[in-house]
């Protein structure tokens, strides 16, 4: 989806950049450019940012588990 319309850049351009080190929405904003226009992105890209950062615990492992029966 869309983050930031004046840029064009979407919430797999934020999950790319915070995979590759960015953690910030001011770094963000120098890499892609968000927020530098009209602003009303920065919320929506901050969240984009957190749920980035956050460990993929929602996931299933790919662990196997063995049950005695």
């Amino acid at each position: 989806m869309y983050v930031c319309v004046c840029h064009a850049v979407t919430d797999s351009d934020i999950e790319c950049a915070v995979a590759g080190g960015c953690c910030s929405l001011r770094q963000l904003s120098e890499q892609l450019g968000v927020g530098r226009t009209c602003g009303r992105c920065t919320r929506c890209a901050r969240e984009t940012i957190q749920d980035s950062l956050q460990p993929r615990a929602s996931q299933p492992s790919r662990a196997v588990r063995f049950v005695a029966a």
